[in-house]
């Protein structure tokens, strides 16, 4: 059985090893949300094992990631009224605008965002449920014919 995932970040080196570890989580609407008075972004995860696949097991498990410190959050191309909408979440990233504080920016699939202004990056991740077998690995096809085009 794989260990349970608990990673910090304080740096966008330490995000990047957060947001490999997220690569391809499912994500519901439902299961994000901002705490303006706690200054705190949530969200849960059904996160696949990247470590795992390696080893020849496809599993997912339930993961919550936090940020805190949070100034403001907004997002783009969500539909708000669609909260059990599950979202693929592609990566996370972290850019200084006025060191210490910047944007951390969820990308997921389709186009989706959210971007959180923080006063300094604070993040954690923890796995916080039982593991599953997942029904297939991610994959991430190349897509030869886009890249000649562009």
């Amino acid at each position: 059985m794989s260990e349970l995932l608990r990673l910090i970040a304080l740096d966008a080196e330490d995000l990047a090893i957060i947001s490999a570890n997220l690569q391809d989580a499912c994500v519901k609407i439902r299961d994000m949300t901002y705490l303006p008075r706690a200054k705190r972004f949530a969200l849960v995860a059904s996160r696949f094992d990247w470590v795992a696949a390696a080893e020849g097991r496809n599993e997912r498990c339930r993961a919550g990631l936090h940020f805190e410190r949070v100034l403001k959050a907004t997002c783009t191309g969500l539909a708000q009224d669609a909260k059990d909408e599950c979202l693929s979440l592609l990566s996370v990233s972290y850019k200084v605008t006025d060191a210490p504080g910047g944007h951390v920016t969820l990308t997921f699939s389709g186009g989706a965002a959210v971007r959180l202004e923080v006063e300094c990056l604070e993040a954690q991740i923890a796995d916080i449920g039982p593991r599953w077998p997942a029904k297939s690995c991610p994959d991430h096809k190349f897509d030869e014919a886009a890249t000649r085009a562009s």
